[in-house]
Protein backbone atom coordinates (compact mmCIF):
# COMPACT_ATOMS: atom_id res chain seq x y z
CA UNK A 1 0.00 0.00 0.00
CA UNK A 2 1.77 3.24 -1.05
CA UNK A 3 2.24 5.86 2.15
CA UNK A 4 2.21 9.74 1.43
CA UNK A 5 4.29 12.74 3.16
CA UNK A 6 2.39 15.38 3.28
CA UNK A 7 4.22 18.69 4.23
CA UNK A 8 3.02 22.13 5.15
CA UNK A 9 5.81 24.94 5.44
CA UNK A 10 6.27 28.73 5.64
CA UNK A 11 9.67 29.43 4.31
CA UNK A 12 12.17 32.15 5.91
CA UNK A 13 15.10 31.92 3.61
CA UNK A 14 14.18 30.79 -0.17
CA UNK A 15 17.52 30.66 -1.65
CA UNK A 16 18.95 27.68 0.96
CA UNK A 17 15.43 25.89 0.80
CA UNK A 18 15.86 25.49 -3.10
CA UNK A 19 19.29 24.45 -2.11
CA UNK A 20 17.55 21.92 -0.22
CA UNK A 21 15.49 21.21 -2.67
CA UNK A 22 17.77 19.92 -5.24
CA UNK A 23 19.61 17.72 -2.70
CA UNK A 24 16.79 16.08 -1.35
CA UNK A 25 14.60 15.07 -4.95
CA UNK A 26 17.38 12.40 -5.53
CA UNK A 27 17.35 11.04 -2.27
CA UNK A 28 12.99 10.75 -2.68
CA UNK A 29 13.64 9.30 -6.00
CA UNK A 30 16.24 6.52 -4.70
CA UNK A 31 13.49 5.22 -2.11
CA UNK A 32 10.84 4.78 -4.91
CA UNK A 33 9.33 8.38 -4.37
CA UNK A 34 7.65 10.31 -6.73
CA UNK A 35 6.58 14.10 -5.78
CA UNK A 36 3.20 15.01 -6.83
CA UNK A 37 3.12 18.72 -5.35
CA UNK A 38 5.76 20.83 -4.31
CA UNK A 39 4.34 24.32 -3.33
CA UNK A 40 2.10 24.97 -6.38
CA UNK A 41 -1.03 27.27 -5.79
CA UNK A 42 -3.06 26.57 -2.78
CA UNK A 43 -7.27 26.64 -3.68
CA UNK A 44 -8.17 26.89 -0.17
CA UNK A 45 -12.43 25.61 0.05
CA UNK A 46 -13.41 24.73 3.78
CA UNK A 47 -11.75 24.82 7.29
CA UNK A 48 -9.20 26.86 9.46
CA UNK A 49 -6.41 25.54 8.00
CA UNK A 50 -4.94 27.29 5.28
CA UNK A 51 -1.70 26.56 4.71
CA UNK A 52 1.49 28.00 3.31
CA UNK A 53 3.04 25.76 1.04
CA UNK A 54 2.55 22.35 0.32
CA UNK A 55 4.29 18.93 -0.42
CA UNK A 56 2.87 15.84 -1.57
CA UNK A 57 5.06 12.80 -2.12
CA UNK A 58 4.50 9.62 -2.87
CA UNK A 59 5.93 6.47 -1.32
CA UNK A 60 5.65 2.92 -2.71
CA UNK A 61 5.42 1.86 1.12
CA UNK A 62 4.98 3.30 4.87
CA UNK A 63 8.65 1.13 5.40
CA UNK A 64 9.72 3.07 1.92
CA UNK A 65 8.97 6.53 3.20
CA UNK A 66 10.28 6.06 6.93
CA UNK A 67 13.55 4.65 5.20
CA UNK A 68 13.80 7.72 3.48
CA UNK A 69 13.38 9.84 6.39
CA UNK A 70 15.79 7.87 8.27
CA UNK A 71 18.59 7.43 5.85
CA UNK A 72 21.91 9.13 6.08
CA UNK A 73 21.40 10.67 2.96
CA UNK A 74 18.82 13.13 3.71
CA UNK A 75 19.67 13.33 7.65
CA UNK A 76 22.73 15.07 6.01
CA UNK A 77 20.49 17.77 4.74
CA UNK A 78 17.46 17.80 6.72
CA UNK A 79 19.45 20.91 8.98
CA UNK A 80 18.71 22.56 5.75
CA UNK A 81 15.12 22.32 5.12
CA UNK A 82 14.53 23.15 9.45
CA UNK A 83 16.43 26.25 9.19
CA UNK A 84 15.25 27.73 5.89
CA UNK A 85 11.45 26.69 7.06
CA UNK A 86 9.20 25.66 10.37
CA UNK A 87 5.83 23.97 9.23
CA UNK A 88 5.22 20.16 9.96
CA UNK A 89 5.79 16.96 8.08
CA UNK A 90 3.45 13.75 8.66
CA UNK A 91 3.64 10.62 6.69
CA UNK A 92 0.11 9.09 6.12
CA UNK A 93 -1.18 5.54 4.82
CA UNK A 94 -2.87 5.19 1.39
CA UNK A 95 -5.37 3.12 0.19
CA UNK A 96 -4.91 0.52 -2.46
Amino acid sequence: MPAYLISDATIHDQTLMDDYAKKARPTVVAHGGKVHAAGGAIDHREGPWKPKRLVVIEFPTMAAAKAWYDSPEYQAILPMRLKASSGSLLFVDGVS
